[in-house]
């Protein structure tokens, strides 16, 4: 990695927390919030419903159905979420109708599901691949071209070889992604005919950096940082997948050349993922300090 993709933690003395992402439904298109709580399985809120496929079986996101970063969610104050289709159109996860309407859309047969028990592991079981050739199946979910490597797949918890997500979560792997405002400043000085969207990205925390260069965040991992009364854990880089290059909307279109910078320029990560120490609250303008 070139070394001017990262920056040292001394560089960047004042760390404020800027925005906080939250997706009531995976792969979903969410929204800042202006606190969130965080406990051990990650933020309260975050990733509380998924789609299941029902043509291939288990819980997907946009890995597998691409579409689904076109649609966005918000909660509702009853525990229900609303989910607005690309036109406008919303419908809510106690409408009879939500599979049918949400099939509709994605042009695949889903049904809509709120988190179930840990101990429902049929629940949380990976679906059936879409091709029998493992490194086809998995170049397919991480975007890579024929010439380019696949991420080290050992950074990732055991679990999720078996499950979609850890059971009792629809998380990817870990509880958090963090980013930078520098890394977000970085891909656009580095991809000037993309749209560098933060949405493309779907970091919980963006931390702001200020002055900073690059992808500070890369050297964080292994740092504690207690962000209000809540301290986290740098846990490893995230290495990234398809999701990024996936149409969100009309300013946001398909672009596989954020994911081929990323792969060539900078050792296949943007952000960095995060596990939850102590819970607790955090709150936008938030310093992070070394806990």
């Amino acid at each position: 990695m070139d070394s001017s993709t990262s920056a040292t933690p001394s560089s960047t003395p004042d760390l404020r927390l800027h925005e906080i992402w939250q997706y009531p439904v995976k792969s979903l298109i969410g929204g800042t919030v202006a606190s969130a709580a965080l406990t051990t399985d990650g933020m309260q809120g975050d990733r509380a419903w998924a789609v299941r496929d029902e043509e291939r079986g288990g819980i997907r996101g946009a890995k597998k159905i691409g579409a689904l970063m076109q649609l966005a969610a918000r909660h509702v104050d009853d525990g229900t979420v609303v989910i607005t289709l690309p036109g406008g159109r919303e419908v809510s996860s106690d409408d009879p109708q939500v599979h049918a309407v949400l099939s509709e859309a994605l042009d695949h047969r889903v049904t809509l599901w709120p988190l179930q028990p840990a101990t429902d592991l049929a629940h949380y079981r990976r679906g059936a691949a879409d091709n029998p050739d493992i490194m086809v199946e998995l170049r397919d979910i991480f975007g890579r071209e024929t010439d380019e490597p696949l991420p080290d797949l050992s950074k990732f918890p055991e679990v999720i070889m078996e499950f979609e997500s850890p059971p009792g979560t629809y998380l990817d792997a870990f509880p958090l992604l963090v980013m930078t405002t520098s890394a977000l400043a970085a891909l656009a000085a580095a991809l000037p005919d993309s749209a560098i969207d933060i949405r493309r990205f779907r970091p919980n925390l963006l931390v702001d950096t200020g002055s900073a260069v690059g992808h500070p965040e890369f050297d964080w991992v292994g740092r504690r940082f207690a962000i209000g009364s809540a301290v986290i854990e740098i846990a490893v880089a995230c290495p990234r997948c398809v999701m990024v290059t996936r149409e969100i909307d009309q300013h946001v279109p398909a672009d596989r050349a954020v994911l081929r910078h990323i792969v060539r320029d900078l050792g296949q990560d943007v952000g960095v993922y995060a596990t939850v120490v102590q819970p607790g609250t955090i709150s936008a303008g938030d310093r992070l300090v070394d806990a």
